[in-house]
């Protein structure tokens, strides 16, 4: 089978993994698209919402329906970085033995990942990186595919620890979840305060999404679609020369600190994907248009500036696009 089947045969799957997921959670599409892309990008996803928005129902959902290990891990303000990596015990024949912690799963949940101090949230960042947990000077490698999705609650700020920028750099996509739709609450309603009658089937294998993900690695893209994309994250640089010869000067005034190189790698990772599941063969700028928000999101840092002025930062990103 050649690459072109191969991608016509993802979007096959990806649709029938929709339609699965579609079993369970009603609505939030945009979240569901965000979860799909990071899975068959290899990235790490992190989503913002209120409570009662289904984040631990989507993601348990989308492990069910992938038949991969899920662990959730609830972070809490006296959570140990042992607690999420494992530790070494001593066991009868006074021999130590390590025992895995929750992380060693194919999909991970760290709900409320804010919630807990920054050296617990540390122990994640090896894990993100290098897909490996090193305790006592041993390395472990994790499950392969090995995928992060950490929940926040916007709300509560109070007794929380903000991510710090290198880890927020990890996740690939920040998705913002929104209240459902008037129709969609009612059909949410209906359909939770009945007996549960859907079952969730076993839609990909393990080996199935690795050899998508290397598929999605090889998909060809134009010079100028690479060269938009980084020139794209280039503007958000402020003081740069990039953006004294660009039109977004005056957007640089509200920006104290752009993205990273990191975020020109993802757009072209997630832009591939994201024309992948839509039939296409390679991206267009179109397509990494289309997940710029999610990518650049949480790596732009604004200044005083923009918030004396209420100007958030998808409105800079908005206007960055145009």
């Amino acid at each position: 089978m050649n690459d072109k089947e191969q991608l016509d045969l993802f979007a096959e799957k990806h649709t029938l993994l929709k339609d699965e997921i579609a079993k369970v959670i009603v609505g939030q599409q945009e979240a569901v698209d965000a979860l799909l892309l990071t899975l068959f990008t290899g990235g790490h996803c992190l989503l913002l919402g209120v409570p009662g928005l289904a984040k631990t129902l989507m993601v348990n959902t989308l492990a069910q329906a992938l038949g991969l290990s899920f662990s959730r891990i609830q972070f809490t303000p006296d959570l140990m970085p042992s607690d999420i990596t494992g530790s070494e015990i001593l066991d009868r024949d006074r021999n130590f033995k390590f025992v895995q912690g929750p992380i060693f799963a194919s999909i991970v949940l760290a709900d409320e990942i804010n919630r807990t101090p920054p050296k617990t949230q540390a122990a994640l960042l090896e894990a993100m990186q290098e897909h490996r947990v090193t305790v006592a000077g041993t390395s472990y490698p994790l499950p392969n595919p090995f995928f992060v999705l950490a929940t926040q609650n916007p709300i509560e700020q109070e007794g929380t620890y903000p991510l710090p920028e290198a880890q927020l750099d990890r996740f690939m996509f920040n998705v913002r979840l929104d209240y459902p739709a008037f129709d969609e609450e009612v059909q949410i309603v209906r359909q939770t305060t009945v007996p549960q009658t859907a079952t969730v089937e076993n839609v990909l294998s393990a080996e199935e999404i690795l050899s998508f993900q290397q598929l999605i690695r090889r998909m060809p893209v134009a010079d100028n679609v690479v060269e938009y994309a980084v020139r794209l994250v280039a503007n958000t640089r402020p003081n740069t020369q990039a953006i004294k010869q660009s039109d977004s000067q005056a957007i640089s005034r509200y920006i104290s600190w752009g993205a990273g190189p990191r975020a020109s790698q993802y757009l072209i990772m997630a832009a591939r994907t994201y024309a992948a599941m839509h039939g296409k063969y390679s991206p267009d700028a179109e397509d990494v248009r289309a997940v710029a928000f999610n990518v650049l999101r949480h790596r732009i840092v604004r200044n005083y500036y923009a918030e004396a002025e209420g100007v958030t930062t998808d409105q800079i990103i908005n206007e960055l696009l145009k």
